[in-house]
């Protein structure tokens, strides 16, 4: 079937902003997904779930393109309203949404099927754990993480044992879920993932360097605080077990049409996962549209790869 001919006969609905901490980003990423989709022939307008007649605008499309960030946007809640709804939207589903959105739960998963990731310790504590052993466990530094926010939001690091306490509470009023984790020194690097079956696929690998101590919010939203290398500088085995873990990783969680896994690469080549993103940012300074780009890949061919994701959801619906 030619799904450009299929989509041209539909109203697609941009979901964007929310009432998220990613609000700003999301919008960001709406606005030029919109733009693309205009510039392709596409019927199309900007949904936000934030105003007062969200659901009336609902009812008056056909497909749902999905450019939420965080919460309730990120995390199969927007996922299920839509399958309530009836209207097929583009990217994973509401169990994988979830499950990649709670970072703890997705952990957990990684270790039952093999995937590599930071040890970790989730509050409050179990397992054996207190705040008087993380240091001797864990080590440190450690980084203190929310458990379901994206974007970097709240990330922390923990350098000296006597603020661990101090700073956990204070993520914890903030964030309510918080978990530690195992610090591990290595390349930053990012595998964004497209298409489904025999179709889906890793984008060359991308490795961030930031100019602060990581890559938090201000490194990804801001131009010019963090160089972008791709392909990314690692052994041609180290390179293909990256994109191999990655692709594992979107299986395993059961993600559809794309998603973007985040990687620590150790000294020793291991790759540790600590992040999956199923709805990656799309503003102009977003990892994935970079990933594509070095792929071959415009934007627009991006962004209508991304909505046939849609079609196929069409399917299970």
């Amino acid at each position: 079937m030619d799904l450009r001919e299929y989509f041209l006969h539909k109203k697609i609905g941009v979901l964007a902003g929310g009432i998220s901490s990613e609000r700003e980003v999301s919008l960001r990423s709406g606005k030029n997904v919109l733009e693309s989709l205009k510039t392709q022939g596409f019927k199309t307008s900007i949904i936000d779930p934030a105003d007062n007649d969200f659901i009336e605008q609902m009812k008056k499309i056909d497909v749902a393109f999905i450019a939420l960030h965080g919460g309730y946007g990120e995390d199969g809640s927007i996922q299920g309203l839509l399958e309530v709804m009836g209207i097929p939207y583009t990217g994973s589903g509401v169990l994988a949404s979830a499950l990649a959105m709670n970072k703890v739960s997705s952990k957990r998963i990684f270790r039952e099927q093999g995937i590599p990731t930071p040890d970790y310790a989730y509050f409050p504590l179990t397992d054996g754990y207190s705040y008087e052993n993380l240091s001797s466990r864990l080590g440190l530094p450690l980084i203190a993480k929310p458990v379901s926010e994206g974007s970097s939001v709240g990330v922390t690091i923990i350098r000296n044992e006597p603020g661990i306490k101090e700073i956990i509470d204070e993520l914890t009023d903030k964030y309510r879920d918080v978990f530690i984790e195992k610090y591990i020194h290595g390349q930053s690097v990012t595998v964004s993932i497209l298409g489904n079956g025999k179709k889906l696929r890793a984008l060359p690998v991308l490795e961030l360097v930031s100019k602060n101590e990581f890559y938090d919010y201000e490194a990804k939203y801001t131009s010019g605080m963090t160089e972008f290398i791709i392909p990314a500088r690692l052994d041609a085995d180290i390179y293909r077990n990256v994109c191999q873990t990655a692709i594992n990783t979107h299986l395993v969680l059961g993600c559809e049409g794309f998603s973007r896994v985040d990687i620590l690469v150790a000294d020793d080549g291991t790759p540790f996962v600590h992040d999956v993103n199923t709805i990656p940012g799309l503003t102009n300074l977003s990892d994935l549209p970079a990933c594509a780009n070095a792929d071959g890949m415009s934007y627009d061919e991006l962004i209508f790869e991304m909505l046939c994701s849609a079609y196929y959801r069409k399917e299970k619906l």
